[in-house]
C-alpha cells in the first residue's frame, strides 16, 4: 500500500512538474505580441514610391503580388516573423522586447538593438551572379561585379569608409552585421529581351542555383526606372534572390548617379535578409519591426540634413533601408543585425546557409 501511495505521489508529482512546463511555455508564447504583423502594403502601379521617373525598390509590390498569388504565404511569413521576435525576446540576458516598439530607439518592443548572441560566428554567404544582356553595355565586366561584392562586404561588416558620418545620436547604434559574402560565380546570358519587368520572368528562364544555400543575383535591364527588388524569406525557392538592373549595380563600369554606389544591392539583400523599410511603409505608427530605428512616416530621399525630424523624433535617414542616394546611406543599426540573424538560426528560412 506505502509503495502504491509513492507511485502515486510520484505520478501526481509528475503530472505538476509538465503542467507548470506547459504554464511557462504558454506564457512565454504570450509575451510575444504578434498584433502589430503585417506583410501586405498598398502600393500603386509603380512600386508605391517612384520618384523623379525612378522606383528606387519594387520589393513590396513584388511581395504583394506573390502573397495574391500564394494564399499560404501570409502563415509562413507570420510563422517567421514569430520566430525571429521569439528568438531575440528569449535569448539570455536580452531585454529588448518582441518585435512591435514602432521605434522609439528601443523602447519597450522591437528587435531589439544590443547585439544578441547567437553563436553563429560571421556567417558567408556564396553568391551567383546571373548576368542577362541585350547589349554589351548590359554586358557588365567583372570588375564591375567584384566592385558592387566590395561595397556588399563593407556595408554589411560595417567597414564602409563613410561609417563615420553617422550622426553622434545614432553613432552607438552602428552594426558589424557579421554577414559578409563571397562570388562563388558568374553566368552569363546573351538574349534579345530589352526589359524584363517585375514578374520574374528572368528567373523562369535563368533559374537561381542551389538557392537553399546561395544568394542568387540577377543583373538584367528590369525596365520602368526600377533600381531592383529582392524576395522575403518565406517566398518560393524557384524565384529566390534579388534582381538589380546592371546601371545600379556596383561602382565602376555601366552605373548611372546618383544611385551609383552599389548601395542598391545592399538595400535589396537587407529585404533577402528579412529587413522591411525603415519607415515601415506607412505612416508614423507602422512599424519596420526594429526597435532602435525611429519611427518615420515616409522615405526620405536625396541627401537630407540632419536632423530631419518626423513622428516626433529624428529619422535614421543614413540607414541603408531608406530611400536616400548612395552617398548618403551608411549604416544598419543593432536591431537590424539581430533580427538578420535569428534567419540563420536553427529552423530558420536561411538557416542552411550559415556556415
Amino acid at each position: 500500500m506505502k509503495k502504491m501511495l509513492l507511485s502515486l505521489a510520484a505520478l501526481a508529482l509528475i503530472f505538476t512538474s509538465c503542467e507548470n512546463d506547459q504554464n511557462e511555455i504558454s506564457q512565454e508564447q504570450n509575451k510575444v505580441d504578434m498584433s502589430d504583423f503585417f506583410v501586405y502594403t498598398e502600393t500603386n502601379e509603380n512600386g508605391g514610391e517612384q520618384r523623379n521617373g525612378l522606383t528606387q525598390c519594387y520589393s513590396m509590390t513584388n511581395l504583394n503580388r506573390l502573397l495574391n498569388e500564394d494564399p499560404q504565404l501570409y502563415k509562413k511569413m507570420y510563422d517567421i516573423e514569430y520566430q525571429t521576435r521569439s528568438n531575440i525576446l528569449f535569448k539570455p540576458g536580452n531585454g529588448n522586447g518582441n518585435g512591435n516598439g514602432n521605434g522609439n530607439n528601443g523602447g519597450d518592443g522591437g528587435d531589439g538593438g544590443g547585439g544578441t548572441p547567437d553563436n553563429l560566428g560571421v556567417i558567408t554567404i556564396p553568391v551567383y551572379v546571373h548576368v542577362i544582356y541585350s547589349n554589351s553595355q548590359q554586358n557588365i565586366s567583372s570588375t564591375q561585379i567584384n566592385s558592387q561584392m566590395n561595397v556588399l562586404n563593407d556595408d554589411f561588416r560595417a567597414t564602409n569608409n563613410d561609417v563615420n558620418q553617422v550622426p553622434g545620436e545614432f553613432s552607438g547604434l552602428v552594426a558589424d552585421s557579421e554577414i559578409q559574402f563571397t562570388l562563388a560565380g558568374t553566368f552569363r546570358y546573351a538574349n534579345s529581351t530589352s526589359s524584363w519587368g517585375t514578374n520574374d520572368a528572368m528567373k523562369a528562364a535563368y533559374p537561381p542555383v542551389t538557392p537553399e544555400t546561395h544568394l542568387n543575383i540577377w543583373v538584367c535591364n528590369i525596365g520602368g526606372g526600377i533600381l531592383g527588388y529582392a524576395q522575403f524569406p518565406g517566398g518560393p525557392s524557384a524565384t529566390d534572390g534579388v534582381v538589380v538592373s546592371p546601371q545600379y549595380f556596383g561602382t565602376t563600369g555601366f552605373v548611372s548617379a546618383p544611385f551609383d554606389g552599389g548601395r542598391t544591392l545592399t538595400h535589396e539583400v537587407g529585404h533577402y535578409l528579412n529587413l522591411r523599410h525603415i519607415w515601415g511603409d506607412g505612416r508614423c505608427k507602422r512599424d519596420d519591426f526594429v526597435a532602435d530605428t525611429p519611427s518615420s512616416d515616409a522615405p526620405n530621399y536625396g541627401c537630407p540634413s540632419y536632423p530631419t525630424v518626423n513622428c516626433r523624433s529624428n529619422d535614421m535617414t543614413m540607414n541603408y533601408m531608406d530611400y536616400v542616394n548612395d552617398d548618403c546611406m551608411y549604416m544598419f543599426s543593432e536591431g537590424q543585425k539581430a533580427r538578420m540573424r535569428t534567419i540563420f538560426e536553427s529552423g530558420g528560412p536561411r538557416a542552411a546557409m550559415a556556415n
